[in-house]
């Protein structure tokens, strides 16, 4: 494991340009709302110290930091942001050493683990737990049923929005061919709501709040550590 101290230059795209692109793709309406939900989440306890894991291109990382959070990330390779200019662990979730990253009010880790196996996602937040850190706001994929609809209604407007998900609890979730992709989601058999939850309770973490998001239908929880 690696931990670049503050001040230190990282990565960023070469072309300024292609930079701005992939910000407004991956940044785009559908993801907005999840990112806010997640500083709303964290509003809701008390917490200064933050470890935000897969900051990507860093929109929740800014945020975070002008909020006046002291954000620290946390990824597998170098931080692919200038701005802010936070401190960087980069390594492996699987093989994280728990008092590498201990001193956090909070961990932040969203639409992360489920890019690895679940045994391995289940090994990953007991070693989050391990740190000592009090809170947990995680995130993963929900596949179950999920039903959403929006109507804008202005003078010469109409726009609507409707999102459906049917429940796949007795489908087996396919992992993605890209090594990175999704290994599992939960809504799928072998990985309901349930046994998800079940796993967050083993791991050490008590459940407080859970909110389904929208319209990336994925499944978020405001953990606590359980005494």
């Amino acid at each position: 494991m690696s931990t670049v101290p503050e001040g230190t230059t990282m990565y960023r795209r070469a072309d300024p340009a292609a930079n701005r692109s992939e910000w407004h793709r991956y940044y785009s309406p559908k993801r907005s709302p999840h990112q806010h939900a997640q500083l709303d989440l964290l509003g809701r306890i008390q917490a200064r110290r933050v470890l935000e894991i897969g900051p990507y291109l860093g929109y929740v990382t800014a945020l975070l930091d002008n909020a006046g959070y002291a954000v620290e990330t946390l990824d597998l390779g170098p931080r692919q942001f200038a701005r802010p200019d936070v401190p960087h662990h980069a390594c492996d979730l699987t093989t994280l050493e728990p008092a590498d990253v201990s001193g956090f009010d909070a961990v932040l880790c969203c639409e992360t683990l489920e890019h690895l196996p679940f045994e391995a996602a289940r090994d990953v937040l007991r070693r989050l737990h391990a740190t000592g850190a009090a809170h947990l706001i995680v995130s993963v994929p929900w596949s179950g049923l999920h039903l959403w609809l929006a109507v804008q209604l202005a003078p010469g407007w109409l726009r609507t929005a409707l999102h459906l998900k049917w429940p796949n609890r007795f489908r087996a979730f396919v992992p993605e061919a890209d090594p990175l992709g999704h290994k599992w989601e939960v809504g799928y058999r072998g990985t309901s709501l349930a046994v998800w939850e079940g796993a967050l309770a083993a791991a050490g973490w008590r459940v407080r709040e859970r909110i389904f998001t929208t319209p990336t239908r994925s499944v978020m929880h405001l953990c606590d550590r359980a005494s």
